[in-house]
C-alpha cells in the first residue's frame, strides 16, 4: 500500500536552471571631438537660420517702411556733424528724374531681375569695374557698407534677387533716389534738388534731372549747378537717353 501511495504521488518537476544573463555592453561615451563637431554643426545651422530670418525680415520691412538711415549716411553724419536728407514719395519726384537716373545708371533696369549678366560679362571682358545695377546699389546703400570687398559683393549678389522678388521696380527706384548721395552730406533727390537748384524734387526740369543723374556715381567730384564740360556732355547724353527709354518702353516698370 505504501508503495502504491508513493506511486500515486506526483513527481516533482526538476527545477529550471536560471537563464544565463545576457552580457550588456556599456555604451561608449561620445568622444570629445564628436561632441565638439555636433556643437559646431548646431551652431552653424542656428546662425545660418538666424541670418536668413534677419535678411527676410529686413527685406519685407523696408518694402513698406522707408529706411530712416543707413550705415554710410550714419558715418557721414557723425563725421560732418549732420547731413541733408528729406524723404519724398515717388509721386513727389518729377518722372523725368527717374528716367534720367535709369538712363544714366542702368538702362535695362526694367528688363533684368537685379543682376545685369550682359553688363557684368562686358565689364569682366574689358577689365573695367562697374556694371552694378540700380537694384544692387540700392541693396548696398540700404543694408550693407561701402568700399571694395569681395565679401560685400557676394552678399550684395545674393540679396539683390531677393529684393527684386519682394519689392516692385518702382519701390526699388524710389528707395534709390532717396538714399543716393548727391554731394558731401547731401542724400536723396529732394535734398539734392534744393541744394543745387533751390526747387523741390517734383519741380525738376529735364535738364536739372539730367545734371543730377550726371554727377552719379561721383557726387563729391562733380557739381550739378556748376557742371564741368564732362558733366555737361554726360548730362546731354542722359537727357537723350531718358527720352529714348520713355519711347521704347524701358521706363514702363516704374512710371
Amino acid at each position: 500500500m505504501v508503495a502504491m501511495a508513493e506511486a500515486r504521488k506526483p513527481k516533482k518537476k526538476p527545477a529550471r536552471k536560471p537563464a544565463p544573463r545576457k552580457k550588456t555592453t556599456k555604451q561608449k561615451k561620445p568622444h570629445l571631438f564628436d561632441r565638439l563637431a555636433r556643437l559646431i554643426r548646431r551652431l552653424f545651422w542656428g546662425v545660418s537660420f538666424a541670418v536668413l530670418g534677419f535678411v527676410l525680415f529686413a527685406t519685407l520691412l523696408f518694402a513698406v517702411i522707408n529706411p530712416p538711415t543707413n550705415h554710410y549716411m550714419f558715418t557721414e553724419a557723425r563725421r560732418l556733424g549732420g547731413v541733408e536728407h528729406d524723404w519724398v514719395a515717388m509721386e513727389r519726384i518729377a518722372p523725368v528724374m527717374g528716367r534720367s537716373v535709369v538712363a544714366a545708371e542702368d538702362a535695362n533696369f526694367c528688363l533684368h531681375w537685379g543682376l545685369d549678366v550682359r553688363a557684368i560679362r562686358a565689364a569682366v571682358d574689358s577689365g573695367r569695374g562697374g556694371a552694378s545695377t540700380i537694384s544692387q546699389q540700392t541693396v548696398k546703400n540700404v543694408y550693407l557698407w561701402h568700399g571694395r570687398s569681395w565679401v560685400r559683393k557676394a552678399i550684395e549678389a545674393l540679396w539683390t534677387p531677393l529684393t527684386e522678388a519682394v519689392w516692385s521696380k518702382r519701390r526699388i527706384l524710389e528707395v534709390y533716389l532717396n538714399v543716393a548721395e548727391f554731394d558731401e552730406g547731401v542724400f536723396g533727390v529732394q535734398a539734392a534738388a534744393r541744394h543745387y537748384f533751390g526747387v523741390d524734387a517734383a519741380d525738376l526740369t529735364p535738364t536739372q534731372a539730367a545734371r543730377l543723374a550726371a554727377i552719379l556715381p561721383s557726387p563729391k567730384n562733380r557739381s550739378a549747378s556748376n557742371p564741368s564740360p564732362f558733366t555737361r556732355s554726360r548730362a546731354a547724353a542722359i537727357l537723350s537717353g531718358a527720352q529714348t527709354i520713355a519711347a521704347d518702353g524701358r521706363a514702363d516698370c516704374f512710371q
